[in-house]
């Protein structure tokens, strides 16, 4: 006769939720008597709530870890006062202590979200006392892409590293797959059909991510790529298995084999990859479409800078004069 620990240990375990919609529609623990979000809660507990929310609706953990630093600072501000009586003051408290404008309208965005939250899916309060704040306009940085011959550079010295190496880098500057895209790539991701012209699959991970996911055509370069890969390293799954942080430096490394002095990071190869194809004849919609970025103002004003590094070169008074009398 099996004992009764064998027999517990064919039960089915049963994980109730951590929290549920109460039928007053507002957020109520169901494990560990997890407090009550009200009104009257304190913003530590409300925090959690926020916290839980982010995380079951999909949002990458950087923002969450953000978003959760950004308001344990504004609790250490504001002390233990319940979130109904957090007004504009605290609010301006928080942002005028900021150290730089991006600083600011990070934590702008982070106390919006937080009491749209609140507001629309916790239901506990009904003002909002961000509304009255606006964040500070931050310029974009023009890109620096790289010239013809430093990407042939960095392509060779990636190559010499390794076919991993290799592999990365020419997604980031041939394709423009960002960081993040490039270290969730899988093999099975890739369409291998015709091995001349692979199509690259770029998935989201992430349901906030959803709107970047697109079909990429490749040649055969990258077939070779892949297959040296598999002849010195075995089947693959995961392409560029690292964290982001080891992928920076990477570029980094390679950049500086490839005897290239200006600053080079994937975003730069993602910056070149659009200048070269705006060169090519790539509209806006297009470069928006290529890159999968959402059809935003800010965005349209990324895509307009890489079409205007692309456009002919301006020609001062006499240059051309003097071209043509050689």
């Amino acid at each position: 006769m099996a004992s009764r620990d064998q027999e517990e240990q064919r039960l089915p375990v049963m994980q109730p939720p951590l929290f549920e919609l109460g039928s007053d529609g507002k957020l109520r623990g169901a494990v560990g008597f997890l407090p009550v979000l009200t009104p009257d809660s304190s913003l530590d507990v409300a925090r959690f709530w926020f916290r839980r929310y982010l995380e079951q609706s999909g949002h990458p953990p950087n923002t969450v870890k953000s978003y959760s630093y950004d308001l344990a600072v504004f609790e250490s501000l504001v002390g233990p006062k319940p979130i109904r009586e957090i007004d504009e003051r605290d609010v301006a408290t928080f942002l005028n202590e900021s150290r730089g404008r991006s600083t600011r309208k990070r934590r702008l965005t982070t106390l919006s979200t937080f009491y749209k939250f609140l507001i629309t899916r916790a239901k506990v309060v009904e003002i909002d006392p961000t509304a009255a704040f606006y964040s500070d306009r931050i310029p974009l940085k023009t890109p620096q892409p790289l010239f013809a011959d430093e990407q042939a550079r960095l392509l060779e010295a990636a190559a010499a590293e390794g076919p991993r190496t290799h592999l990365a880098i020419w997604l980031m500057l041939r394709l423009g797959l960002s960081r993040h895209e490039v270290i969730a790539l899988r093999a099975a991701h890739i369409d291998w059909s015709d091995p001349e012209h692979p199509i690259v699959y770029v998935f989201a991970e992430q349901p906030k991510r959803r709107l970047r996911e697109r079909k990429l055509a490749a040649n055969r370069e990258l077939t070779e790529i892949y297959h040296q890969l598999v002849e010195e390293e075995g089947p693959q799954d995961r392409l560029v298995p690292i964290l982001p942080q080891s992928l920076n430096k990477m570029v980094e490394r390679v950049a500086k084999a490839a005897g290239i002095e200006k600053l080079v990071t994937p975003q730069t190869l993602r910056h070149t990859f659009a200048v070269e194809q705006a060169k090519r004849g790539a509209t806006e919609d297009e470069l928006l479409e290529l890159l999968g970025l959402a059809d935003d103002a800010r965005n349209r004003l990324s895509v307009q800078r890489y079409l205007r590094l692309a456009a002919p070169p301006l020609e001062p008074r006499g240059v051309t004069s003097e071209r043509n009398a050689r």
